[in-house]
């Protein structure tokens, strides 16, 4: 008899942030640089490293954390240490799914807003390519291999 192995036991912290943010979507939550990302109806608004939920911020939104107390998710490149619009989700929203709604739907607009501002996308789509009546044509092979065998003498 094969025995099976039984998939590891979820993240209880992961299922409760997952919890605290259904109310503004469907909530995704994957696995990226040793943490997790969460993604709410298409939209990357948080980060999850450790025990800690980070929030979305910007300009708009930003001072709003700070004075909650929130602070900021930070790493190290190159040798320096680098804050990013990631705030820790402060105390209180994290008791109840009631209690985070302002601070996700701000982490929400954040997101969007950054969105908005980006310039498009630069990868070419095949509609992009040049028509096949701008391509370069094709030399014959006979042009070719005159021009190639001039060239080694």
């Amino acid at each position: 008899m094969q025995r099976r192995e039984m998939p590891a036991a979820a993240d209880p912290f992961i299922e409760h942030c997952q919890e605290l943010l259904a109310g503004i979507g469907t909530v995704r939550v994957t696995r990226m640089f040793g943490g997790h990302g969460v993604v709410v109806d298409g939209i990357f608004l948080a980060l999850v490293a450790g025990t800690t939920l980070y929030l979305k911020t910007d300009a708009t939104t930003r001072a709003a954390f700070e004075a909650a107390g929130c602070r900021p998710f930070a790493f190290h490149a190159r040798g320096k240490r680098i804050e990013s619009s990631y705030l820790s989700a402060p105390d209180a929203a994290l008791e109840s799914a009631d209690q985070m709604q302002p601070w996700a739907r701000w982490a929400l607009e954040a997101a969007l807003r950054a969105r908005a501002a980006k310039p498009p996308s630069t990868r070419r789509s095949p509609a992009a390519a040049p028509a096949a009546s701008q391509a370069r044509p094709l030399q014959p092979a006979a042009k070719r291999s005159a021009r190639t065998s001039r060239a080694s003498k």
